[in-house]
């Protein structure tokens, strides 16, 4: 992962409501969640969470796919898995007692 993007990632991630929003589509799992649904559970605008999701599309950590007249979200679990590796790919490497088992994320 090319380190802008992981920063872009972060920085979407550094907002409290898409944190949130991110969270909550994490733990939703794979089928992910509706848009209304994810608007009742946070309790959040309609404007407000379009917007916060539009910044999480733009840095490929959800997704949006439309079923029918329903708008469903969904975490990009490749995406958090890269940018989770990124994180941790030279953990303790400049370390010199550092073994390559410690280095395992």
């Amino acid at each position: 992962m090319k380190i802008d993007d992981a920063a872009a990632r972060l920085e979407a991630l550094g907002n409290p409501t898409r944190l949130k929003i991110y969270r909550t589509l994490v733990r939703a799992g794979r089928a992910g969640m509706p848009v209304g649904r994810l608007q009742e559970r946070l309790k959040i605008p309609a404007s407000t969470l379009s917007h916060h999701v539009k910044g999480l599309v733009a840095v490929g950590l959800i997704s949006q796919v439309r079923e029918g007249t329903t708008l469903v979200c969904h975490a990009e679990y490749d995406t958090m898995q890269g940018l989770v590796d990124f994180l941790v790919a030279e953990c303790c490497v400049d370390e010199k007692e550092c073994t390559p088992t410690q280095t395992a994320a």
